[in-house]
């Protein structure tokens, strides 16, 4: 018999003169009726104390919590395959750093590489390439880059502008979100785009310099490690916008973390020619 057979994150709670309610891992309290039967053996299986089979009634509230997603499945947990370690990480130190330490431990093989090996990928065919930039993207620096899914080559990027960073959607296949759609579809939101496009192109003047804190890099390595761990073991991702399609905003002040769709953009069609 498992230790805990409630799934990672959730909780069961006694609420006094309301029974049992369940914390789900998405924090919200539901309520357990239990009927005619007693919630003590439901509480000994659901924390791996029981040493006995589950009678009748509390069998069939265990199947209602596995029904509903609240059992841990199997304990296994899915291994780094061979074919993706390859990965490739250029740019900041201060971000490619930590992000090196998350995916080593995840069973990853990633190494430092310069920025014209990773557009190319000359060196070899790694499984992936991540660019981590501590400031804006010049114009043109990730062209090369964002023909890579083409060539069966994931990539993934995270850059700074100020006290906000972006970590774009991994790119696998040539159906893709690259850098230039976001690019494009960031321009085509705001009415701030001819600001922005002058933003990213330069030159700015700044004021004391900026230095990016290591609970704020923590956090960028860990948003685009866990991109990647998805991605190599074809693990979905939870809740929110899928992954390949979801823009996030990091706050460096307060390290908050916000959504956004973001699609690939159509080319354009050519124009017509003249009738004759």
């Amino acid at each position: 018999m498992s230790r805990s057979q409630l799934a990672p994150g959730v909780e069961v709670v006694t609420v006094p003169g309301r029974g049992l309610a369940v914390r789900t891992a998405d924090g919200e309290f539901l309520g357990v009726r239990t009927g005619d039967t007693a919630p003590e053996p439901l509480l000994r299986q659901l924390s791996g104390t029981a040493t006995a089979a589950p009678d009748t009634g509390t069998g069939r509230l265990l199947r209602a919590f596995a029904d509903a997603g609240h059992l841990a499945g199997p304990a296994s947990r899915t291994p780094w395959p061979a074919a993706r370690r390859d990965v490739r990480l250029v740019g900041a130190p201060a971000l490619t750093g930590p992000l090196a330490a998350h995916l080593r431990a995840e069973g990853a093989a990633p190494r430092q590489a310069e920025p014209d090996e990773a557009g190319e990928a000359a060196d070899g065919h790694p499984a992936a390439v991540v660019w981590c930039l501590d400031g804006p993207v010049p114009p043109g620096l990730w062209d090369a880059a964002d023909r890579l899914p083409g060539r069966g080559i994931a990539w993934l990027r995270c850059h700074r502008e100020g006290w906000q960073a972006y970590v774009e959607p991994l790119a696998a296949t040539a159906g893709d979100v690259t850098s230039a759609h976001v690019r494009a579809r960031r321009l085509a939101a705001t009415p701030a785009h001819r600001e922005l496009a002058a933003y990213w192109s330069g030159p700015r003047t700044s004021g004391a310099p900026f230095h990016l804190t290591a609970p704020a890099a923590g956090l960028l390595a860990a948003l685009l490690a866990d991109d990647l761990t998805r991605w190599a073991t074809d693990t979905p991702a939870t809740g929110g916008l899928p992954a390949r399609r979801r823009l996030r905003r990091v706050d460096l002040r307060t390290l908050t973390v916000t959504e956004h769709p973001v699609l690939p953009v159509p080319d354009v069609a050519p124009m017509p020619g003249n009738a004759p």
